[in-house]
């Protein structure tokens, strides 16, 4: 028996932290108070709505914060460490920096978009 434990936005959180966003910053992105990321971030289940917004301003999807996992980034890492050739690789600025070019070219697609 499978037993559902999804805590959204404990995953939102974390997902801002590794982001190594505030919750001052994630507000003004949505336009909304850092209280109110702060209750959101406690709450165990986020409307679809403001669930696809975050995720927009976080630079992943939906689906991938709902699917979210300390595991599967550490499995990432680890994988990323395992098949590096290079000593001085260091997998997480790798990371960040594609998370970091996804982002950009996600808030350029949402410009491109408003301007439409």
């Amino acid at each position: 028996m499978e037993t559902k434990t999804i805590h959204i936005g404990r995953k939102i959180s974390r997902i801002r932290e590794l982001r190594n966003m505030k919750q001052e910053t994630l507000a003004s992105e949505l336009g909304v108070s850092q209280q109110a990321i702060s209750k959101i971030e406690l709450s165990a289940e986020v409307e679809d709505s403001t669930l696809e917004k975050i995720a927009k301003v976080l630079g992943v999807t939906a689906e991938g914060i709902k699917h979210f996992t300390e595991e599967s980034v550490f499995n990432n890492i680890n994988n990323f460490h395992d098949h590096s050739i290079q000593n001085n690789f260091n997998p997480i600025e790798k990371i960040v920096e594609l998370y970091e070019r996804l982002l950009q070219s996600e808030r350029e697609k949402n410009e491109n978009l408003k301007g439409k």
